[in-house]
């Protein structure tokens, strides 16, 4: 017997109630925190599969960007994937991404990043690890530097505007981190079952760095201690940075430990005088290229470096990818033609860690992920080339 299948946004309370039921079953959430979390995201950003008039599989999209070398690139990151236990084990998650990134595709967004709980569904839509989140544990005692030349106070709602500006351009130096919209802003200021609490330096220019931390309690023997958690943590000075950390640092005698989360090369760490630190990797995040063609000519690309690199790339799910390209980079920007000789060839999927320099061109041809003749490997390595790519935020 035939199943009929039909996508899109949910369209009644009945569904959104389906949704929070998929949720909580999915990610092992208490039901009133699914719904809530549902509520609080808001319909629009949820995308159903439905699978004989009933809610088969959920996602949550996110509209924001991500800075790639300078540049932030238009980015439709996904969450909240679930599915129903009664249609597990038949390919509904596979269906609902086909009609999920053929929509998005068609709505003009070049790329998709997201946190897999397992790699091979994404991998079979596209999807290949692209870069990576750290967690930063400090120790607070390791923080006495002195510093208060800098105004700190706590923040207020009238500071948001100029605190999301400070972020702004200090994630625009941080390749792979995200041009933040309004639902990871959310996760940085009201954290699921917690309140965090801003507080920000001020300096010549105006807000030169601010914090937002969560204060728990731990076991530790008989007597419990804190745990500083920052949901951010940012310093656009060399003042600014030594005044947040010596503010943490006036935490010790209530928290030893200080986490937070970012790039293996966090700069604050360099202001620290003994390796009383620990960075470890917390999770690889996976992209997906959309429209190549507008994906390459929207990120950033190093000044000073001009080449042509001739593509051919296969695609399972758009035809419009599958083609050899042109790549054409000079003066920080670049240009994609269809046509060429194909000299360099990849999948989608492997074109993901190629275009966040995530993999070098040798790495993935090692992998087995990239064909390509020695020239043809010399100058991706070249117009490639840059920091790992890291990000802050988890969605």
């Amino acid at each position: 017997m035939e199943t009929t299948e039909d996508y899109g946004p949910p369209r009644d309370e009945q569904e959104l109630a389906a949704v929070a039921d998929i949720i909580a079953q999915s990610f092992a959430m208490p039901a009133a925190d699914a719904e809530a979390s549902v509520r609080k995201n808001g319909p629009e950003r949820l995308r159903l599969l439905r699978q004989g008039g009933q809610v088969a599989a959920t996602l949550t999209l996110i509209r924001m960007g991500q800075f790639l070398n300078g540049r932030s690139v238009p980015l439709i990151g996904v969450g909240g994937v679930g599915v129903a236990p009664a249609h597990r084990g038949g390919g509904v998650a596979t269906r609902l991404f086909h009609r999920f990134l053929r929509e998005m595709r068609d709505g003009g967004a070049p790329l998709s990043v997201l946190y897999p709980a397992t790699q091979p569904l994404y991998r079979r839509v596209g999807y290949e690890v692209s870069g990576a989140r750290y967690e930063i544990h400090v120790d607070a005692s390791a923080l006495e530097l002195g510093e208060r030349t800098l105004m700190l106070r706590p923040m207020t709602s009238s500071d948001d505007a100029a605190v999301e500006a400070c972020y702004r351009r200090f994630a625009a130096q941080h390749h792979g981190w995200l041009d933040r919209d309004e639902y990871i802003w959310k996760r940085v200021r009201t954290p699921r079952n917690d309140t965090a609490h801003g507080f920000v330096v001020e300096g010549a220019s105006g807000v030169e760095g601010y914090v937002y931390l969560i204060r728990s309690l731990v076991p530790q023997g008989s007597v419990p201690k804190q745990v500083l958690k920052l949901t951010d943590l940012v310093a656009t000075t060399p003042a600014a940075a030594r005044r947040l950390l010596r503010f943490l640092g006036d935490h010790r005698s209530l928290a030893q430990d200080i986490l937070w989360h970012g790039g293996a090369d966090e700069p604050l760490l360099a202001l620290v005088r003994e390796q009383t630190y620990q960075v470890k990797l917390s999770m690889h995040w996976m992209t997906r290229l959309l429209d190549v063609p507008r994906a390459l000519e929207a990120r950033g690309w190093p000044q000073g470096l001009s080449g042509a690199l001739h593509l051919d790339v296969q695609d399972d799910l758009f035809p419009e990818n599958q083609h050899r390209f042109v790549l054409e980079v000079g003066g920080g920007a670049a240009r994609v033609r269809v046509g060429g000789e194909g000299r360099l060839r990849l999948h989608v999927r492997g074109l993901s860690p190629l275009f966040t320099g995530f993999l070098s061109p040798r790495a993935l041809q090692l992998a087995g992920m990239l064909e390509a003749d020695d020239a043809s490997l010399e100058v991706a390595s070249a117009l490639f080339s840059g920091p790992s790519p890291s990000m802050r935020d988890m969605f």
